[in-house]
């Protein structure tokens, strides 16, 4: 057996293929974290690039941070979960492989940004230096391309 034959077998995929109801609510499910992740990103990212001044970092960073990881966290869940209903197809759909290549480019910026001393600095209350507004403003492109071929999923 194939492994996208197998992820479809998955009783939480046949779960979803024979249960409208089920569907739609795992599918908000993943607009729910969408909406979490993109909705604490997009603020923090323009507050790095040098919106918003008079909220400090020091304040919004970790907890906006800690609100995006899990909005990324319950959107990939069911994000997974919804893909399992049809491997084989999203594999063959170019939105949804451009959707994982972006998705990959945005968690790798992640990691430059977050685990860099520049942000760390940001964070504890010093200036923002150009390398955290320059990935700032990748993240807040990422995110929102990542979100425009999600979107562009079901139209192919």
């Amino acid at each position: 057996m194939r492994i996208v034959d197998w992820i479809a077998a998955w009783p939480g995929a046949v779960l979803l293929q024979e249960s409208g109801t089920a569907y739609l609510f795992v599918n908000a499910a993943h607009i729910v974290g969408i909406a979490l992740l993109i909705g604490a990103i997009l603020p923090l990212d323009l507050r790095l690039i040098g919106c918003f001044q008079t909220v400090p970092v020091s304040v919004i960073g970790p907890f906006l941070s800690r609100v995006a990881a899990a909005g990324a966290t319950w959107a990939a869940l069911t994000g997974l979960w919804l893909f399992s209903v049809k491997p084989s197809e999203y594999l063959a759909n170019t939105a949804f492989l451009t959707k994982m290549a972006l998705l990959t480019i945005a968690i790798g910026n992640i990691a430059l940004q977050h685990h860099g001393r520049d942000f760390r600095l940001a964070v504890e209350g010093g200036g923002i230096r150009p390398r955290v507004r320059i990935l700032a403003a990748l993240s807040a492109v990422m995110w929102l391309s990542v979100l425009v071929a999600g979107r562009w999923i079901g139209f192919l």
